[in-house]
């Protein structure tokens, strides 16, 4: 009995230390599905869902996974205040996170397009995100970005927006 316990004891000491690692590495395509919550100068915003789809390729350094996506999200946000409608946001991004060996917990920055029925205007985007697999090739993630236009609505003022996403990715 005693030699069992020991057997145990030593298979759960020497099996507790070692967490099965991701790979990360390889291209990605999917779709997100969010909320954007836009604020701008003079009253002019609005809230709504939106959509699109994704495409992107990460490394995995081991624990550190760096990569790049492109990713576009459809909108219809009434503005208001007579500003028109914010109808779309593109995103170039650049993402760099850790491996927690069964999560990916990811920091965003990038660059961010966004189109309204009258104007467009390039901003920042930065962000968080963490993405957990299931499976072999896909891949669940969540993410909250910000982005700061200067120039958007038809009258030159800023809008801030924020979009949260739920996305479903395919790993080739």
């Amino acid at each position: 009995m005693k030699s069992l316990l020991a057997a145990l004891a030593a298979a759960l000491i020497t099996g507790a230390g070692q967490v099965v690692a991701e790979d990360w590495t390889g291209a990605y395509a999917g779709f997100s599905f969010g909320y954007a919550d836009v604020d701008g100068s003079g009253g002019a915003g609005g809230s709504g869902g939106s959509f699109g789809p994704l495409i992107g390729y990460d490394y995995d350094f081991g624990n550190f996974v760096l990569g790049g996506e492109l990713e576009y999200n459809r909108l219809n946000l009434d503005l208001g205040q007579s500003e028109g409608s914010l109808d779309s946001m593109s995103r170039l991004k650049l993402r760099g996170g850790y491996d927690f060996g069964s999560a990916l917990g990811y920091v965003v920055l990038g660059t961010a397009r966004a189109s309204t029925s009258g104007d467009s205007d390039t901003a920042a985007v930065y962000g968080i995100g963490v993405a957990y697999p299931l499976g072999d090739r896909f891949v669940i993630s969540g993410e909250a970005l910000r982005q700061n236009f200067d120039d958007i609505p038809e009258s030159g003022r800023s809008l801030d927006a924020n979009v949260f996403n739920l996305r479903t990715t395919f790993r080739f």
